[in-house]
């Protein structure tokens, strides 16, 4: 299988059209970025109905991450769920029964707390007018810029949607195989560098242990691990993830790069990690098994500014995933309730 979007050498061009777009040249991407109807750059400020948004929502960032580096991958998560559920509606924020952020698969989400925060400041200075999905975006981004990912530019003008159930949750298993995750994100209009670039997120944060079970223990229901495991690897993982053989058991957290740890920075080694057969998920590791994903890793791992470009457009891809403007949704006074209900 053959992308038809490549930042690896065999494109030189398309290179270009990533450092032109980190660099705030939108049109110079237009045949690589689909632009939602009615998001612009700047469109609280073009409006003129909150003229710093963005700074004001830069600013909370920038203090909390002084404070807490952990807000990165936490934000992160949540756009993620966020976008690839229903869309970049800022459903998962709705904090009601049965909701979204109930789903299994969102359990141990956090970032609640920061979206909220900086929605309280928003609505002090420009009451009803700056939007959580915009909010959501625009905090993740900021906070992956702080954590070494570059700056880029948002469209914005989203709306908030009205409506969140747990049933709508079609997150994936990290023990998907590559093929899976490949459908599943192409489902999503997005392409085979877009998932190699956003799994790159990886590179930061921490999972339980309960996801990596399988691969420890029964990959595939050998009761054997998986085989691809570096043995030293195999043999830390197992020492921070023993089996839970009694009730209760404890399900620890553990980092999805050792490399990275507490520093919360995204580096290469996440890629250079999946080459030496030492990704934590598995999800991760079959980056290695596709043509096509196994050129990107190798790219990445050898040009850290590569997989930075790439992350810029990959991610601003991902926010303009079935994007709600216009009437089709709300501004909402506070992010974990709907206005009829605040």
């Amino acid at each position: 299988m053959r992308t038809e979007r490549r930042v690896v050498v065999l494109l030189p061009l398309v290179a270009l059209a990533l450092l032109s777009f980190c660099l705030g040249f939108v049109d110079a991407a237009t045949s690589i970025l689909p632009k939602p109807a009615n998001l612009i750059r700047n469109y609280y400020k073009v409006h003129n109905t909150c003229h710093d948004a963005e700074a004001y929502i830069r600013y909370q960032v920038k203090l909390m991450w002084d404070k807490d580096k952990s807000i990165t991958p936490k934000l992160l998560r949540l756009l993620y769920s966020d976008c690839f559920v229903t869309g970049c509606d800022a459903s998962i924020l709705l904090n009601v029964s049965n909701s979204e952020r109930e789903a299994p698969q969102n359990r141990g989400l956090a970032g609640f707390v920061i979206i909220e925060r900086i929605k309280t400041v928003l609505e002090k200075r420009c009451p009803g007018v700056v939007s959580c999905a915009d909010i959501l975006n625009l905090a993740t981004r900021d906070a992956v810029h702080l954590a070494g990912a570059p700056s880029y530019p948002i469209l914005t003008g989203r709306k908030d949607g009205f409506t969140s159930t747990a049933a709508s949750v079609d997150l994936p298993s990290p023990s998907i195989s590559w093929e899976e995750a490949l459908r599943y994100f192409k489902s999503k209009g997005l392409d085979v560098l877009d998932m190699a670039t956003l799994l790159g997120t990886h590179g930061m944060g921490k999972t339980h242990c309960r996801f990596i079970e399988d691969r420890l223990y029964n990959f595939n229901g050998t009761k054997k691990p998986d085989p691809t495991m570096e043995k030293s690897f195999l043999n830390d993982m197992r020492n921070q993830c023993p089996p839970r053989t009694k009730k209760g058991q404890g399900d620890p957290l553990i980092y999805l790069n050792p490399e990275s740890g507490s520093n919360f920075m995204f580096t290469e080694t996440y890629y250079q990690r999946i080459i030496k057969h030492q990704a934590v998920l598995g999800v991760d590791q079959q980056l290695s098994y596709g043509d096509d994903t196994r050129e990107i890793t190798e790219e990445f791992a050898n040009g850290f500014e590569d997989f930075r470009k790439s992350f810029a457009l990959s991610m601003n891809r991902m926010g303009n995933i079935n994007v709600l403007t216009g009437d089709q949704g709300e501004i909402r006074g506070k992010c974990s309730m709907v206005n009829k209900k605040y």
